[in-house]
């Protein structure tokens, strides 16, 4: 008898042409969806005069976009279930160029938020969707080093954001930081019909209607009341806390009612697995301290130093530098020794960088600023995807879509959340930093007159040193549970588990 069986060589390959394919075709979607969180950042001031708006109306152009991407995640487990990965990858990516063109066509500030929630609702299961598929394709004994690749452009999406965003306002329009998004998309939608592997909806369940009624509208409210505590003077104020206890309220009634569930929006049961609980608080407090890192860092330069948009965006490249390095680096040995060592390397170093920040003056050199960042790039590099990828190694193939759902949304919550911390805390210090302001702080900051600019810059740099504590401390929090996550070499399934895996044969129900 012939064995089919391929050569230890070949099973032990960790880039096949197939798994090449899937990888590009989920890097294009992703880091398409993940540029347009920071992208717009940097052309807020111009939106406000091309519209004649003021900054608490123009905010829900970026605001809306976060409040769609956090509302329609819960959907992609019940989506990918339902209508299969590929198609579901297709179609939101489809959204997401409807949203671009009709917001970079947009006329009016009503208009331009609208489309931009359009485009979060695709945008927001491109990431998920992707991973599932790049997760099913991958394996868990390839998982670490495929992430460790593809997560390289990831990363690198929100620190390329800024500096395309500041080059197209300034040399082209606004409109493009939209319309740059038209032919990614056309491209990754073309590879994804032609690449990915075709998966059949097999097996779906009934849509948790009231789990979808209580989660996405408490992850929205609370959200939003974190967007509100930088606008409104701060946790106190009414329109912050309401809708954050309105918020808090509706997702834990959610998490009563998927214990009990039968086929729940999120399966809260995966947070059993002590590892995937590691995982998802270590995600949470890394996101945290990231992008609240990723949204102080333009702002130091521009109000600080009194660099322009696209310059601060270059001053940016030695994190994106930092992380390109590492994450391959970090894939591999997550492979090889076990994520949990690699993610509390990561969570140090990115400590050390965030050191280097508590102490920016009005004229700190900008080799040790970009020392720091590039050890904040490498820690970002060895934290990120070694911390998601554990999860995945204790999980069963059928758990995947419902883990990548679970990973996504926790991560999204947490960097609204850093983000929204630290920019209440920078919004306090500023005030106090310049008494004579109008209560708003970053807006005093902004419009100190020339002559007063450099008096009082020491104390705006001050400032934002001490905000930065707070992100330091938000990463010494997240050494916790990531001591619980594993410290070896993860190992395959045994046959009779991956043959119990493969003859499952779920119930279908029918919507």
């Amino acid at each position: 008898m012939t064995s089919t069986s391929p050569p230890p060589a070949a099973r032990e390959k960790v880039f096949d042409r197939a798994l090449i394919s899937i990888s590009a075709v989920v890097v294009l979607g992703t880091f398409m969806s993940i540029l347009d969180t920071t992208i717009v950042n940097v052309a807020i001031n111009t939106l406000s005069k091309d519209f004649n708006t003021g900054l608490s109306t123009i905010q829900w152009v970026s605001t809306g976009y976060m409040l769609s991407l956090a509302t329609v995640i819960p959907l992609t487990g019940w989506a990918a279930d339902r209508f299969g990965t590929k198609r579901l990858y297709m179609i939101s990516i489809g959204l997401f160029l409807a949203g671009s063109a009709l917001s970079g066509l947009a006329q009016s500030a009503g208009e331009l938020i609208v489309f931009r929630v359009l485009q979060g609702l695709g945008g927001g299961m491109i990431m998920p969707a992707g991973m599932t598929i790049l997760s099913q394709a991958a394996g868990p004994q390839r998982m670490g080093r495929v992430m460790g690749i593809v997560g390289v452009p990831m990363l690198m999406g929100p620190i390329l954001g800024p500096i395309l965003g500041g080059w197209l306002v300034d040399y082209f329009s606004w409109r493009w930081i939209f319309y740059v998004n038209i032919p990614i998309g056309a491209v990754a939608l073309v590879a994804a019909t032609k690449l990915l592997p075709r998966d059949e909806p097999a097996a779906h369940q009934k849509l948790d209607c009231h789990g979808l009624i209580m989660l996405s509208p408490g992850l929205a409210a609370f959200v939003y009341g974190l967007a509100q505590t930088s606008s409104s003077g701060g946790v106190g104020a009414t329109k912050a806390w309401l809708p954050m206890i309105a918020g808090a309220t509706l997702i834990g009634t959610f998490i009563y009612h998927a214990a009990r569930h039968a086929w729940p929006l999120i399966d809260v049961k995966l947070f059993k697995v002590r590892t995937m609980s590691a995982a998802s608080a270590t995600t949470f407090s890394f996101a945290a301290a990231m992008f609240g890192a990723m949204f102080m860092l333009p702002l130091y330069y521009q109000v600080v130093r009194g660099q322009s948009a696209l310059d601060a965006g270059l001053l940016l490249a030695p994190q994106g530098l930092g992380a390109a390095i590492m994450m391959p680096i970090a894939g591999k040995l997550t492979d090889e020794v076990g994520p949990g060592k690699i993610v509390l390397g990561g969570l140090g170093l990115l400590f050390l960088g965030m050191l280097g920040f508590t102490q920016v003056g009005a004229d700190t050199s900008f080799w040790f600023l970009g020392s720091s960042q590039f050890l904040m790039g490498l820690g970002m590099g060895a934290a990120m995807m070694p911390a998601m990828s554990a999860a995945y190694q204790t999980l069963q193939r059928n758990q995947l879509a419902r883990a990548t759902t679970a990973l996504n949304i926790i991560q999204r919550v947490g960097g609204s959340i850093g983000t929204a911390l630290l920019s209440v805390v920078l919004t306090h210090q500023l005030t106090s930093a310049i008494p004579s302001g109008d209560g708003s702080g970053l807006a005093a900051a902004q419009s100190v007159p020339a002559a007063e600019k450099a008096r009082l810059a020491p104390a705006i740099a001050d400032a934002f040193g001490t905000t930065f504590w707070v992100g330091a401390g938000i990463i010494a929090l997240a050494v916790i549970p990531a001591l619980l996550l594993p410290r070896r070499k993860p190992q395959p399934p045994s046959p009779e588990a991956a043959v119990a895996e493969a003859t499952e044969a779920p119930v279908l129900i029918e919507v």
